[in-house]
């Protein structure tokens, strides 16, 4: 099931706030799930993960080097926010 991301506010060193399509809003730990290092390296440097935004045309989050995640992944190893 796709679910895209349609808004994102990072949320410290490797925590991001996703809002998802039908506005459900859900936060992920990414230090939880990689291990930054290939394309997600870059992702150390606070500045770098701090430049995340939506991509509209693929439904998810992608950074400037060109790393993204699946829509999908992020649903599932997020929690929701109450």
């Amino acid at each position: 099931m796709l679910r895209d991301v349609t808004d994102v506010e990072p949320a410290g060193e490797s925590r991001l706030i996703l809002t998802f399509e039908g506005g459900e809003r859900r936060e992920i730990d990414l230090a939880k799930m990689l291990s930054f290092t290939g394309v997600f390296e870059p992702l150390k440097d606070p500045a770098c993960f701090q430049s995340v935004r939506v991509e509209p045309d693929v439904g998810t989050v992608v950074w400037p080097n060109g790393a993204d995640l699946c829509p999908d992944v992020l649903y599932e190893k997020s929690v929701p926010i109450a």
